[in-house]
């Protein structure tokens, strides 16, 4: 997380700065009473992503529903990572580099035990589908440490 937190949305590569994109387009689209996964369709589409997105909706899905505190991303243009968009990068992070205990314990402080794995199982599956989608996934990290 701290790897992420109130960083420059620039010093993300592009895996990091699409996934930092579709999950404030997928809030801010619920947000306003739309289909995330519809709203964000096209755009999974043209980058060769499509298959990630049903698991990737499911997690968010699931997260947002289910978390203990509402989880709050910052509006799309936003030039910084925000604390809970900090917190989501490097879950998605440590699910791509198969840190599944840390995912798992990470997610029994936001969601409910009970939906945890389901979390974990949907992050996966969407890790798994955006390397396959030429998405580094588990390489998602800000260019350097500095400002």
């Amino acid at each position: 997380m701290y790897d992420f937190i109130d960083r420059p949305v620039t010093a993300l590569d592009n895996a990091g700065r699409f996934l930092l994109w579709a999950m404030r387009g997928w809030v801010h689209s619920a947000a306003k009473g739309n289909c995330p996964a519809h709203a964000l369709g096209r755009a999974f589409t043209g980058f060769n992503a499509r298959e990630v997105l049903p698991d990737f909706h499911m997690a968010m899905a699931l997260i947002s529903r289910r978390a203990g505190e509402r989880i709050m991303l910052a509006p799309l243009a936003c030039p910084r990572i925000s604390e809970h968009e900090a917190m989501l990068l490097a879950l998605w992070r440590d699910t791509g580099i198969g840190r599944g205990e840390n995912v798992r314990a990470t997610l029994a402080h936001i969601v409910p035990v009970d939906t945890v794995a389901a979390v974990s199982q949907a992050m996966s599956r969407a890790s798994a589908a955006m390397t396959i989608a030429g998405f580094g996934i588990a390489l998602i990290a800000p260019h350097s440490i500095e400002d």
